[in-house]
């Protein structure tokens, strides 16, 4: 199968550089798959965990929220405001995440804001699980 230049930059710094196959990844209009000669594209990245697959056919999974993903002349940037290889994701500390956003819900007075931030919170965990798990389960 045919490759592409992917480039993924994080708030952390450079994530990944090289040839891929395929990139697959939530973007807020929903799930894309990116091949080589795709036409130029952008959009925002939503939340869900992207899928590399790899010039020897092998994957590569990511937790992945927020951000960007463009696609110029054949060339692909993602730079998301978080990237996280399933093999990196310190698990009990997701889980640890996911039980106190759970907890904050479960509150009768909280406020719209703190409401929508906790649920923002539960569902990065969510991600973050379920990513790490698809890494454990290869």
């Amino acid at each position: 199968m045919s490759t592409f230049p992917l480039q993924v930059v994080s708030m952390d710094g450079l994530e990944y550089e090289g040839n891929v196959q395929r990139i697959m990844l939530r973007t807020v209009d929903g799930d894309v798959a990116i091949l080589a000669r795709h036409m130029n594209y952008c959009s925002a990245i939503g939340m869900g965990t992207a899928v590399v697959v790899m010039e020897d056919n092998s994957e590569r999974t990511a937790a992945c929220i927020g951000g960007m993903i463009s696609v110029m002349n054949g060339e692909c940037r993602v730079l998301p405001t978080t990237w996280e290889w399933s093999e990196d994701i310190d698990v009990a500390r997701a889980e640890a995440a996911h039980r106190e956003a759970q907890e904050r819900l479960n509150k009768q007075n909280l406020s719209k804001e703190a409401r929508n931030r906790a649920e923002a919170k539960l569902y990065r965990s969510l991600v973050r699980i379920e990513t790490a798990g698809k890494n454990h389960s290869s």
